[in-house]
Parts: structure tokens; sequence; C-alpha cells
């Protein structure tokens, strides 16, 4: 194994000061990387993460199984969750980019949804069993 006399050379010019001074800039660097973000930073996650707020209506269609051939329902959306705005019980989140997943509950029945929005319209699959028939299908979902 050779040792690079130029490297020995660069860490033989490396004085207390020139040491210190790089020691400061390197914590510069890592307090900065790591510092919390600024108000403007938060502002604009909170804006992103809230883009598809309000309620949407929810279309879904039957394309397997002994279900109903169509079914409807408004789902709310809050920041990154989903939740139910009439009867049953609706949870699921949204990610970035619009993708949403979606489990809906009502008595027995019960399907998970996923898909993505954009802009104020989407659309995906679902499977579940309802009402003791296993069924899937699409969805489309318009905002307001």
């Amino acid at each position: 194994m050779t040792i690079s006399t130029r490297r020995i050379a660069f860490f033989a010019g490396f004085t207390r000061t020139r040491a210190l001074r790089w020691i400061l800039a390197a914590g510069i660097v890592a307090t900065i990387a790591g510092a919390p973000p600024t108000a403007d930073a938060r502002q604009a996650r909170t804006v992103r993460a809230g883009a598809y707020d309000g309620v949407w209506n929810v279309v879904f269609v039957t394309r397997a199984g002994n279900c109903s051939a169509t079914n409807s329902a408004p789902f709310a959306v809050s920041g990154r969750r989903v939740s139910s705005v009439g009867g049953g019980k609706v949870t699921g989140g949204i990610g970035r980019g619009g993708a949403v997943s979606v489990r809906i509950s009502v008595g027995l029945s019960v399907a998970s949804g996923s898909g993505r929005l954009v802009g104020n319209s989407g659309a995906g699959r679902w499977s579940g069993i309802i009402l003791g028939d296993r069924c899937s299908g699409t969805w489309q979902a318009a905002r307001g």
C-alpha cells in the first residue's frame, strides 16, 4: 500500500485555524440541512396537503359480482384525510400527487378502493364484499 505524498502535503498545511474554519463550515451546512422549515415552506406544504379539500361525489360502478350496478356517496376531504359525509364509516388518505386509498364499511359490507385525484375529478378501482357478495369495479369522483 502506498500513501500519496500529495495527500500528506494537504493535511500538513492544515493549521489549527484552517481546521476550525472547516469544522465550523461543516457544522453550518449540517445545521442548514437539518433546520426546521421556514414559515414559507410550511405554508406551501399546507397548501399542497389541502389541495383536494371539499366534498366529493363518488360514483361506484360494478364490473364483477352480484352487486348493484351503480352507487354514489359523498366523501369529505380535509388535508390528507378522507372521511364520510353520509352514512357508513369511511377512512383513507391522500398522498403526494393525488394518490388516494379508501376503506368503506356499512354494516357487514366492506370495500376498499384506490386511485388518483387530479384537480376537481378522480378515478380508480374498488373491490369488496357487499351484502355477502364479492364485487369489484371502478369509481369516478367530482368535487363540489
